[in-house]
């Protein structure tokens, strides 16, 4: 009986589809007679192709195939690299490590891409200097910020200040940090400076100030879809958490 109902519902959704999308009325007949083997066939004919095009579904293939096989983009660039050893092919394997947390792995081939490449690649520059802070080395990864060129637009100059501001909380400098969040949280988008803001203003026992921090955050984090979200799930756990405990203990 349940299997019926499925087989019923897919056949009724298929035929509104075709209907809605003005298919070829042929395949109404197909799936009143043949309904299991016809929408087999009609999804993989007429639906499937037009999901290939859809940034949602590509991200969450995406998603599923980075899951399924993290080092899958790792070994692609790393074959990249045995053919062709261009400092192009070294960013895309470094960039590859990063994204699986292998940053000691990616620095020497940040290193090596910018010394092949002629004049200062301030982009490849702030790569090599997260992943110097990723693998504790603060310092250096200040010092590799400190002799860049000025950014050329303000996107290149947040993302460093957000860099910078990680680094600051890191050394001890947590005045310097803040100073740089609170400027960051208004322009910036996405959620990861607020949150990081909030983490800071915590440890340091600004519990008022973090409280209102996480409350902007929760009223943002209500207007994105679930897709959005999905994508940043354990920033928002966290926030919703923090916030939750703050909430719980009466701060202002």
């Amino acid at each position: 009986m349940v299997a019926y109902i499925a087989i019923l519902a897919v056949q009724i959704a298929c035929i509104v589809h075709v209907i809605r999308n003005r298919r070829n009325q042929l395949w109404i007949m197909a799936l009143f007679f043949l309904p299991v083997a016809s929408a087999i066939a009609y999804f993989v004919i007429e639906i499937l192709p037009g999901l290939q095009g859809n940034r949602h579904v590509r991200t969450a293939r995406s998603a599923v195939v980075a899951k399924l096989d993290p080092e899958r983009e790792v070994r692609a660039a790393r074959d990249a690299l045995e053919v062709a050893e261009t400092a192009a092919n070294r960013i895309r394997l470094a960039d590859a490590l990063v994204a699986i947390g292998r940053h000691a792995e990616a620095l020497p081939l940040y290193r090596e891409a910018l010394a092949r490449s002629p004049g200062s690649d301030g982009r490849t520059r702030i790569k090599l200097a997260s992943a110097a802070f990723e693998t504790g080395d603060a310092a250096g990864a200040l010092e590799i910020l400190d002799a860049l060129e000025p950014a050329g637009g303000q996107s290149e100059t947040d993302r460093r200040s957000l860099l910078r501001a990680r680094i600051l909380a890191e050394l001890g400098r947590p005045e310097e940090a803040m100073a740089l969040y609170a400027d960051l949280v208004t322009r910036l988008p996405g959620e990861e400076a607020r949150c990081r803001y909030a983490a800071l203003l915590l440890d340091q026992g600004y519990e008022g100030r973090a409280r209102r921090v996480l409350e902007e955050v929760e009223a943002r984090m209500k207007r994105l879809d679930r897709q959005q979200r999905t994508a940043e799930a354990d920033m928002y756990r966290w926030a919703s958490e923090a916030l939750a405990k703050l909430r719980a203990s009466g701060s202002p």
